[in-house]
């Protein structure tokens, strides 16, 4: 097993700070915050920055919560500007180390990967096999145990000023399943969290795979479907992976959904459907329609009320209807966006 070393002093380097800097700053130069930085000497915020890596004092954990309820209700924890530049800086060098550690048919949070990917991959085996099992974690992030994400990931890093500014992100967020012995949680809306909730369950990926030897099977970030002839293998590879989920993560399965094929399979905000023998339909989810009307009604709102102009319109227009349009939803689109 390989463990990378000496890792901090690339965090710390100059380039890689202001490289972070550009990062955090995409899409957000109208933010009070990053117009407050470009004001102030950037210079002198890097330098102190990279003193602080390499002294392992930086600083974690000034969050400002607020929830989303689309497409569930979830509480966010968004970090200021400079932390989340630092997890940038982080995430920089060590993102490859994690995601190395990632099997081939893990879809989330990667580069080159991604919702659509997992999606063509999801209907690739979904046209080949007569039944499939979809898993969920409970409370996948809140979930997470603290002494289990340290451990797994010293694993791989051996970096110990690292460890130790990694351990601090960790124990900046405790969630409500949190115990006086088990600290548990990982922040919605850290760059980090998306990180180390994919690396937390590789672990379970590659007992899935390797272990188990389950061919078909998909993973975007705590959705995991499986499909197989088989009903009964199915099956008991989905018990078995519950055990190891519970026995290795401390985490907890949702109840098991299993269906045969022709009924269709919810994924990602879609329906996938067999239409033939070796043919699949996407339909829009129920709760994707919703959103998707809503969404555009709102868009015109704004611009027809003038606080938008075409452009930006078109901007959040464009993304929507493109998400819908990987459907079979046409009709659904002209009708929504030619509405008075």
């Amino acid at each position: 097993m390989v463990r990378y070393g000496n890792l901090i002093e690339k965090i710390a380097d100059a380039d890689n700070i202001m490289y972070a800097v550009i990062k955090a700053y995409r899409g957000k130069m109208r933010k009070k915050e990053v117009r407050d930085m470009l004001v102030s000497d950037v210079y002198d915020f890097c330098s102190k920055l990279s003193e602080e890596f390499l002294s392992g004092s930086v600083k974690f954990g000034n969050y400002r919560y607020f929830k989303v309820y689309e497409p569930k209700e979830r509480d966010i924890c968004a970090s200021i500007l400079s932390e989340r530049i630092a997890q940038h800086a982080i995430m920089n060098v060590c993102g490859e180390i994690f995601d190395n550690f990632q099997i081939s048919d893990s879809y989330a949070c990667r580069k080159g990967f991604g919702q659509y990917a997992g999606l063509e991959r999801a209907c690739y085996f979904h046209r080949r096999n007569k039944w499939y099992l979809k898993l969920d974690v409970r409370k996948c992030f809140d979930s997470v145990s603290h002494d289990i994400l340290k451990e797994l990931i010293a694993h791989k890093i051996k970096d110990k000023v690292l460890l130790n500014v990694l351990g601090n992100i960790i124990d900046t967020y405790h969630s409500s399943l949190s115990t006086e012995d088990v600290k548990r949680g990982l922040p919605i809306g850290n760059l980090t969290s998306q990180y180390f909730a994919n690396h937390y369950l590789a672990v379970s990926d590659h007992y899935i795979k390797e272990q188990l030897g389950v061919k078909c099977f998909v993973r975007y970030m705590d959705d995991m479907i499986l499909w197989d002839n088989d009903k009964k293998r199915l099956l008991d590879n989905g018990k078995k992976i519950g055990e190891f989920l519970k026995n290795h993560l401390s985490l907890h399965l949702k109840e098991i959904c299993h269906h045969n094929t022709r009924f269709g399979l919810p994924f990602l905000g879609y329906r996938v459907l067999h239409s033939g023998d070796t043919k699949v339909r996407l339909l829009l989810t129920p709760n994707s329609k919703k959103r998707f009307i809503k969404r555009v009604r709102e868009y015109k709102g704004n611009l027809n009320a003038g606080l938008w102009d075409e452009k930006e319109y078109m901007q959040h227009l464009l993304p929507a209807t493109s998400f819908a349009l990987k459907a079979d939803a046409l009709g659904l689109v002209l009708k929504t966006i030619n509405e008075n």
